[in-house]
């Protein structure tokens, strides 16, 4: 190598590493963020949620189209607050956690709809199924905290949570909202 391209090649490697710069990773602030699912059971609404999830995302407001969001959801985790039904939640009928201990979310398109709100596609993966979802997400900023916040359904049947005996929806209805809160640090002004 001469001594021309060694002063050369770690320039290069410079200004190819500074578009990724741009678009650092945020960082997720768990002790501030949620993810619940809201299901009926018997008609009446039943709240759960994940204690134990995380995130990678890099994400420029101004350039939505170039974001990458991924999540994995350790199925695990899951609890309705009751210590009975929670033992059942690991089993096979519902998540199945020995098989599949983690759910995961990877965006595949990012859209602004509103100067806060965004629209997120992706596949959504949980017992080893795979669902395209559009996920509608607003953003909210409070000094170096941006929070995301939002809502989508899915159908419990099409992941196979709540299996034999659980697939009767007159039961447990096959409609699950999931709702979350992340809040992140390093997301440039809105």
């Amino acid at each position: 190598m001469t001594p021309f391209n060694r002063i050369l090649a770690p320039v290069l490697l410079a200004v190819s590493l500074v578009p990724l710069a741009a678009q650092a990773q945020q960082q997720l602030v768990p002790a501030q963020s949620e993810i619940q699912f809201v299901s009926r059971q018997m008609g009446v609404p039943v709240e759960g949620r994940f204690r134990t999830f995380d995130a990678k995302v890099a994400f420029d407001p101004a350039k939505p189209e170039a974001a990458s969001i991924a999540f994995t959801v350790d199925t695990g985790s899951a609890t309705l607050g009751v210590r009975e039904t929670d033992a059942e939640l690991p089993k096979a009928e519902w998540f199945n956690v020995a098989q599949f201990p983690k759910a995961t979310f990877q965006s595949s398109a990012v859209k602004r709809l509103a100067p806060n709100r965004f629209e997120v596609a992706g596949k959504l993966s949980i017992k080893g199924v795979s669902s395209d979802v559009v996920v509608p997400v607003t953003l909210a900023q409070n000094g170096a905290q941006t929070v995301a916040t939002g809502a989508f359904p899915i159908k419990r049947l099409s992941f196979r949570i709540g299996d034999k005996e659980w697939s009767d929806t007159s039961m447990v209805a096959d409609e699950v909202q999931v709702k979350f809160k992340l809040t992140l640090t390093g997301v440039a002004k809105i």
